[in-house]
């Protein structure tokens, strides 16, 4: 827990805003620039880490802030008291939209079109803008775009798959809020994507997208979604496909010479801390490789690589983001489901071994559950048993939360306030 702990640190909202403006990294230079060469500047943060991310650049920016617009999770804590004067926060749903989303969105539309051409937008973006901001394409409801997030999510499909599909359906993703604006954006970006695609974080409201109507299409058919999606989505997804819609801003275009972006914290940001936290704890530290895939497979895959390890007082470290496909009604999120799927292998190729392994969210919340992840051990699957539950059963019913919850060995640390997807730590003595 102080290993995660120090690896959920290193990427609080203040602490890279503040290394955005003061440190050595490139957005330093370039705030510095377009802060002066602007005459008034705007505002606009979105995502699970908005509050923080706003409050840090609002310290900083100056005289010629204008306005500030935040939209979080409703969920979020707030960290002003009293807010500034210049702040609206708009409280929005996550992880499903709903009509709280819809007006978050118009409200971040009709913000960026007041700008001026000589006036800079600096947008601070963050995992979960995508379902805080959710403006349906003309002609969609917004309960067509939820029921088929909603089942993508549920066919356990990868975030690139779930994003693709919603920008075609938005009218403010795949570059359309840029679109929407005159003046420039500068976005610091907090990544929940691994490899941080662009197009892919909050689905790209600012950024050209290199996929189509027919990759969405060839995604719902793919996950066995189409069938079941809405027929209004399938008919706009089908005009798309004809060219009947405006596709999303793609590569080339010339209104994207007025967006910068910058990355100012990931994954991989998380990890080093977490690397530099475990060394400091005196172990040993060795790369785990990614949290990637199917979280059945990811997990079993390091349950058997902590089994392997056979040097003393020894720490393991992963980052990334798995998919569970849900069955029936089960509860839990993709790190309990890669925990459980761990403990399998723990106890098949460790019964005896000294090891224990945490999987959890950055963000303190792990599916639609007040968990960030679970801890488990070699003990954990016969721990069950004795409460009656059987591991392998409830890993197939995706019921792992409630598994955890009996054996009281969830990790529950309410929302943090930021989010760069997973982290895993697992710790072995010979």
């Amino acid at each position: 827990m102080q290993i995660f702990a120090r690896a959920v640190a290193a990427v609080e909202p203040r602490t890279v805003i503040s290394r955005a403006f003061e440190g050595p990294a490139a957005s330093a230079e370039a705030l510095r620039q377009q802060l002066g060469a602007s005459r008034r500047v705007h505002l606009l943060a979105a995502g699970k880490a908005a509050i923080g991310m706003a409050m840090a650049a609002y310290e900083r920016i100056g005289p010629k802030l204008t306005d500030v617009l935040v939209i979080a999770p409703a969920t979020a804590e707030n960290v002003f008291s009293p807010a500034p004067k210049e702040f609206r926060i708009v409280r929005a749903a996550h992880p499903n939209s709903d009509g709280s989303s819809e007006i978050a969105a118009r409200c971040a539309l009709d913000f960026v079109a007041k700008a001026q051409h000589d006036e800079l937008i600096l947008f601070l973006l963050s995992g979960g803008a995508s379902a805080l901001m959710a403006m349906p394409g003309r002609g969609l409801t917004l309960s067509d775009k939820v029921d088929v997030t909603s089942a993508l999510m549920n066919a356990g499909c990868s975030i690139t798959e779930l994003n693709t599909v919603r920008r075609h359906l938005s009218a403010i993703k795949g570059g359309r809020l840029l679109q929407a604006s005159q003046a420039a954006f500068l976005s610091l970006i907090l990544s929940d994507v691994p490899g941080n695609d662009l197009a892919t974080i909050g689905s790209g409201p600012t950024v050209a997208d290199s996929t189509t109507y027919s990759d969405a299409v060839a995604i719902l058919k793919s996950r066995r979604v189409w069938g079941r999606a809405p027929k209004a989505v399938r008919d706009y997804l089908e005009r798309g496909v004809a060219g009947e819609l405006d596709e999303t801003v793609k590569p080339g275009d010339p209104a994207l010479a007025r967006a910068r972006h910058f990355i100012v914290g990931d994954n991989l940001t998380a990890v080093e801390a977490a690397c530099q936290a475990a060394a400091e704890l005196g172990y040993n530290v060795v790369h785990a490789g990614n949290l990637t895939g199917d979280a059945n497979d990811s997990g079993a895959a390091l349950g058997r690589f902590l089994c392997q390890l056979e040097a003393n007082r020894t720490c393991a470290i992963a980052g990334g983001e798995t998919s569970v496909k849900v069955k029936a009604n089960g509860k839990g999120g993709r790190s309990q489901q890669a925990a459980l799927a761990a403990s399998l292998e723990l106890a098949r190729l460790g019964a005896h071994r000294r090891i224990a392994a945490l999987f959890a969210g950055t963000d303190g919340i792990d599916g639609p559950t007040d968990a960030a992840g679970a801890i488990v051990t070699p003990t954990t699957v016969a721990r069950g048993a004795e409460a009656g539950l059987d591991a392998r059963s409830v890993l197939e019913r995706t019921d792992c939360y409630n598994f955890f919850r009996a054996l009281g060995d969830l990790v529950i640390i309410g929302p943090t306030g930021t989010n760069v997807a997973d982290i895993f730590v697992g710790l072995v003595n010979h």
